[in-house]
């Protein structure tokens, strides 16, 4: 038998950098079995060791699972409530309150966990792609899934940076498969997800979910950036071959990564970004796919980045082919995919791209009475963006089928850390010096409420955006839709005149009475939830909503 060489030389090593932080977060360095940015197939080695539920997929990613969590904790989310942000901070559903002591409590049960594994993880790695305002961010872990998972989204360091790189901006914290102690004062569950701004580091326990990693960096940059005078979106970028960058906002279900994964144009990137005095750029180094129902047809792209060295969350798959079952919902529906996004064939490297000359904020209405497509003006485009607006379809007990509105503000309300007015007027101040056009699209119902009408073809969804990247939909004729005071087309190439205004297209399936109601419901909603945010918008703002 043939020994094989140990990898000892390589990896188990201490680093004088890392040794000189013992004490600042709690964590030994002098570890001999601290991993510091390892190889990709030493993390595969090691998940496929230590972590049972792991497995390679037939096409060579990292099929893992995260646990009983399969999802964010949304309600486990603590700020700490302390002096240097209290006041900047949009306290409410969003963001807890958890003391100082409380924190400290959560630190010490995760620092504990950490510091008696037998193996410890460590990936130090940027957020931002722009040198002048990227965070340097610090994973401390205990799962070779995890530390992959962040090395795909976070954008990894060269030799020289890491050599380089010094103290940490921010500590991740992440002892996930440790409870919190129920009875700290705060806690309302054995899950904690807690940041503390002052002193720059977030705690998880009690769930492996690793998306609150991802969503808890994006939070960190959603203050930070802010402060720093830059705008931090939760959005799509992509750039065309002249320079042409857009944005797309937009909430699950609406189209946003099927709309801005276009062949033609450049991918900035899928989820997260900042809009700075030279344009933008993308805050990850990767994309977290969603897979269900994920095929090469529909999504070739995405289906193509699942490969070595990417993760797999949660999906089922075969136990002798290993090939995955994109369809199957047995474990969860939020099946997901972690991947480096030099993985998309056509991504923008270095992730930075000019002043957005369009902006697209997507919805999906499944109550069928927004236009397809609106020409929105800056305040309108506040208010749609503070509103953040989609509908899903309620479940279907007894027979119910009535749409439900949702509201995310900033269309990533989860994730706000100021109030979304702030946001909100930083974006209609970079729309009005950039001349950026804003347009609403939707790509819910026409002809009719969920269960009368019809879902918007994507084909006509296609045609919308590519009219607003040639710069046609902003050459055409426009009229005011009524009490949402929208301006949409009266005509466009390769789409029915009567799809673009819900009045025309409702006269086939439901009588002008039935129109009316539906449009004034809708109307009503959107006037209510926007009740929340009046005190701080201005009267231009509040009287682009619906009147009624």
């Amino acid at each position: 038998m043939v020994a094989s060489k140990s990898p000892a030389g390589s990896i188990y090593k201490h680093d004088a950098e890392l040794d000189a932080s013992v004490g600042k977060d709690g964590i030994d360095y002098t570890r001999v079995n601290l991993l510091r940015n390892t190889s990709v197939a030493k993390l595969y080695e090691d998940a496929l060791r230590y972590e049972p539920g792991t497995s390679i997929s037939s096409a060579g990613a990292l099929v893992t699972s995260s646990g009983k969590k399969t999802g964010r904790s949304p309600k486990d989310k603590r700020i700490v409530d302390e002096e240097t942000t209290s006041e900047d901070i949009w306290w409410g559903p969003v963001n807890t309150k958890l003391s100082e002591h409380a924190f400290l409590i959560n630190h010490e049960r995760a620092v504990d966990y950490l510091n008696t594994r037998e193996r410890l993880y460590v990936f130090d790695g940027y957020a931002g792609w722009d040198p002048k305002y990227r965070l340097k961010i610090r994973i401390v872990c205990a799962r070779a899934y995890h530390s992959l998972f962040m090395h795909n989204m976070l954008i990894r360091p060269t030799e020289e940076e890491l050599k380089n790189y010094g103290e940490p901006d921010f500590t991740i914290l992440n002892a996930g498969a440790f409870p919190a102690n129920r009875y700290t004062t705060g806690m309302t569950s054995n899950t904690s997800v807690s940041i503390n701004f002052k002193l720059r580091q977030m705690v998880i326990l009690g769930t492996e979910y690793a998306g609150e990693m991802k969503k808890g960096v994006f939070t960190i940059m959603h203050y930070l950036m802010p402060k720093a005078g830059v705008l931090s979106l939760h959005s799509s970028a992509n750039q065309g071959p002249k320079g042409d960058t857009s944005l797309f906002f937009g909430l699950s279900g609406t189209g946003k990564t099927t709309l801005s994964a276009d062949p033609s144009r450049a991918l900035i990137g899928d989820d997260e970004h900042v809009w700075t005095d030279t344009g933008v750029f993308n805050i990850e180094g990767g994309c977290y796919a969603k897979c269900i129902d994920l095929s090469a047809e529909k999504e070739p792209e995405i289906f193509s980045a699942i490969r070595f060295g990417s993760v797999l969350e949660n999906v089922v798959f075969d136990e002798d082919t290993r090939i995955v079952d994109y369809t199957d919902k047995s474990l969860t529906e939020n099946t997901r995919c972690a991947y480096p996004i030099e993985y998309i064939p056509n991504a923008l490297l270095p992730c930075i791209g000019n002043h957005p000359q369009n902006i697209v904020m997507l919805t999906c209405d499944a109550f069928g009475v927004l236009p397809p497509v609106s020409k929105l003006t800056s305040a309108q485009a506040m208010y749609h963006f503070i509103s953040g607006y989609t509908a899903k379809i309620a479940g279907t007990e007894e027979g119910v089928t009535e749409p439900e509105a949702t509201f995310s503000a900033c269309f990533g309300q989860p994730f706000l850390v100021l109030h979304p007015t702030q946001y909100a007027t930083m974006l209609a101040a970079k729309i009005a010096e950039h001349k950026s056009n804003v347009w609403l699209l939707n790509t819910g119902w026409s002809k009719g409420v969920y269960g009368v009408g019809k879902r918007i073809a994507l084909k006509y969804s296609r045609a919308i955006i590519d009219a607003i990247h040639d710069g046609s939909l902003a050459q055409a004729e426009y009229e005011t839709y009524p009490v949402f005071g929208l301006q949409i087309p009266k005509a466009m190439a390769n789409v029915p005149s009567e799809v673009l205004n819900p009045a025309t297209a409702w006269k086939e399936t439901s009588t002008p009475e039935e129109f009316q109601n539906t449009v004034h419901k809708l109307a009503t909603l959107f006037n209510d939830n926007f009740s929340k945010y009046s005190s701080e918008a201005s009267e231009e703002v509040i009287a682009a909503g619906p009147k009624l």
